[in-house]
């Protein structure tokens, strides 16, 4: 018997810490795991007991990247409880901030994370050098990333501004046209990006598993919607319900928290990937076009799609986030953001949004007094694990079948892992 091990320590250009296990006998796939080592966080433990107020604040510290989805997604579940409407301005304005952190996100990953391994290189580094265009407009993309969360949100992460039903600031009509300004002059460079990640040669494959958006009709919803669908199965339930839909459990070999369709077991896929495959009609014609030259139509069950995905979603992104502040400076949305009134009241209630990495959860259950008494946060990584691990086993045993070498086996899962954008320190939460 001839027997191959790869084994890597703490992948490398993912958020977190996480190892991949692969044994290898006599051509089949023994052994395929994707171990997270990231200790337990506790924030469920850490605000019960805490009042309404400062829950959002602390669930924001869940990730540095996606907080102002954390943030709006604790704000909502809050809202349910209380049964609080806000503004349609309100509702706007937490698009810019949630749009601010795909920003963020998909710059950080697509050019820091992902494009090393297409360019050849070990990090982004090299890349400064080698291509200087390409790496100073992922800086600018970034940076504009920033910039919106830190203005709308009063900082670049963690935001303080939002708050149960409003924002307690908001900018002049002068600083949204200078925001939707510095979006319009981003928007080549993005429809480049989605060009060099669709030049990219990527193993092809497609996952088994399931994809998980949310969805809301004529629109490509990112906050604002209770409907959730499971896009491959063509089921769909309100996120109030999401515990008769998905189980989580556990593995003895990971730390992190792992998710299945409750009906059928199958593991799934939330991510931009799997929006763009539920929502694809609603993109704005830029970002619909852009995909459709890349060749990224839906159905797309390649996981390596994902990059084109979230590049694409950095187009829509810029779009409409230039959209929504030219609106905003005009006044075009009713009402204002000033938070509504409401009064404190007992119940359970879950908050939705897509974060940058896909769906994101929160429920919550609050006393009369205002004080959590539970909460669960159930976040895109520990719902993808589960897909991951099974994608990592299927293109390995495609690998094998070809007859490739073990380094060029570990550098495509590695790749894999790194499609997934996952972020093993949430995972565990």
């Amino acid at each position: 018997m001839t027997k191959t091990r790869i084994e890597v320590d703490h992948v490398a250009r993912i958020e977190g810490h996480g190892d991949i296990h692969l044994e290898i006998a006599d051509g089949k796939v023994e052994r395929c795991e994707f171990a997270v080592t990231e200790p337990a966080r506790m924030f469920e433990g850490m605000v019960r007991g805490r009042y309404f107020e400062e829950v959002p604040y602390i669930s924001s510290r869940v990730c540095g990247i996606c907080s102002a989805s954390h943030t709006v997604t604790d704000i909502l579940a809050i809202e349910r409880i209380f049964g609080v409407e806000v503004t349609p301005r309100t509702r706007a304005i937490r698009q810019l901030l949630i749009y601010g952190s795909f920003l963020q996100n998909h710059a950080t990953h697509l050019f820091v994370f992902a494009a090393p391994d297409f360019l050849g290189h070990k990090s982004v580094f090299p890349l400064a050098d080698a291509s200087p265009q390409i790496f100073e407009g992922a800086l600018a993309l970034k940076g504009l990333g920033n910039e919106l969360c830190n203005k709308v949100g009063g900082r670049s992460i963690h935001p303080i501004t939002a708050v149960v039903g409003g924002f307690t600031n908001e900018l002049s009509p002068a600083e949204y046209i200078e925001l939707a300004d510095k979006m319009d002059s981003m928007l080549d460079f993005a429809l480049q990006a989605v060009d060099l990640f669709n030049d990219f040669s990527v193993s092809s494959f497609e996952t088994e598993g399931d994809m998980l958006a949310m969805v809301n009709p004529g629109e490509y919803p990112i906050v604002g919607s209770d409907k959730v669908q499971f896009v491959r199965a063509g089921i769909s339930f309100d996120c109030q319900n999401i515990n008769d839909y998905i189980e989580e459990y556990a593995l003895d070999h990971s730390a992190a928290f792992l998710a299945v369709m409750r009906e059928n077991k199958r593991p799934y896929f939330a991510s931009a990937l799997a929006r763009v495959n539920s929502s694809w009609d609603a993109l704005t014609e830029p970002a619909r076009f852009a995909a459709a030259k890349a060749g990224l139509r839906p159905p797309e069950y390649n996981p390596f799609a994902n990059n084109v995905a979230q590049a694409v979603e950095i187009v829509d992104a810029l779009i409409r986030c230039s959209s929504i502040c030219r609106a905003l400076a005009k006044d075009e949305f009713e009402g204002t953001s000033t938070p509504v009134e409401f009064q404190v009241r007992a119940g359970r209630g879950v908050g939705f949004t897509e974060a940058p990495r896909g769906a994101l959860f929160h429920e919550l259950e609050i006393d009369n007094e205002g004080r959590i008494v539970s909460a669960n946060i159930i976040t895109p990584t520990s719902q993808n694990i589960a897909n991951l691990e099974a994608d990592m086993r299927l293109l390995a045993t495609l690998l094998v079948e070809e007859g490739k070498a073990p380094d060029d086996i570990q550098l495509e899962i590695e790749k894999l892992v790194r499609a997934y954008d996952p972020c093993l320190s949430c995972s565990v939460h």
